[in-house]
């Protein structure tokens, strides 16, 4: 069965994704959605009558769920039509300011989770399959008070471009999407909101159309793309900026 998996499908940008996925990606026939929320999962799932969705109630910080999805699939053998890595996390503050757990569950989620979902699913893939990892504008320049946020899209990004590559003889296509801030819980669980004057300054990206535009991206095998034209130039700014200045700008 054509099968799409959508990593922190609950909410915000991956809610978003679910609710389009059809429009770009009409011949998925079963949707796989992963969050820690069960009730949000299945309120979502109601919404999609026409489809068969599965809702995997799973914390990707425990290393067993990571198991328990191998498992899954290696029980029913799904054609991974689709991977969306949606899930992650980011907190303001500066290192050693700010409790542990907060900042190494940002490398958990956003780097370790992402990867050990991408290894364990490509086996199940045909030719034609997409991923679809989420980054971010922070992935272009280190940004101080979020420094390891940054690091892991930076990590996001770096892997997309490289997979890509890696994937290319297989038929898989690789795309990161790198939007600027979005009016989602995201900035509420960070710390962030009324507590960064770059946040507060910074245009706003619409997360209707970054997840549209972004399914659009990966059906077309685009590897890198970025909503808006604001987030466009800042990405080669910072790509010809030296680093040591463009951080200075660049402090959330």
């Amino acid at each position: 069965m054509k099968t799409a998996i959508v990593t922190g499908a609950s909410t915000g940008l991956g809610r978003e994704f679910v609710r389009q996925l059809a429009d770009v990606f009409p011949e998925v026939e079963c949707y796989w959605l992963i969050a820690r929320r069960a009730d949000r999962l299945e309120e979502l799932a109601a919404s999609l009558p026409d489809k068969q969705v599965e809702c995997l109630s799973m914390d990707l910080c425990d290393t067993m769920s990571f198991m328990a999805l191998q498992e899954k699939l290696s029980a029913q053998q799904p054609e991974v039509v689709l991977l969306v890595n949606n899930a992650g996390c980011g907190y303001l503050g500066n290192i050693g300011e700010v409790d542990t757990a907060s900042q190494t569950r940002m490398i958990d989620l956003n780097l370790r989770a992402l990867t050990a979902v991408t290894n364990i699913t490509v086996p199940f893939m045909a030719p034609g399959g997409c991923i679809l990892n989420v980054s971010s504008i922070a992935s272009f320049c280190p940004n101080p008070r979020m420094t390891v946020y940054s690091s892991t899209k930076a990590y996001v990004s770096s892997f997309t471009v490289g997979l890509a590559e890696e994937l290319k003889p297989k038929g898989i296509t690789v795309t990161a999407v790198c939007p600027g801030p979005m009016k989602t819980e995201f900035l509420d669980v960070g710390n962030i909101t009324g507590n960064s004057k770059m946040f507060a300054t910074l245009p706003y990206c619409d997360q209707v159309r970054v997840a549209g535009g972004a399914l659009r991206a990966a059906r077309a095998g685009r590897t890198i793309y970025t909503p808006k034209l604001f987030y466009k130039f800042y990405r080669v700014l910072a790509k010809i900026t030296p680093v040591k200045l463009m951080v200075k700008f660049a402090k959330t």
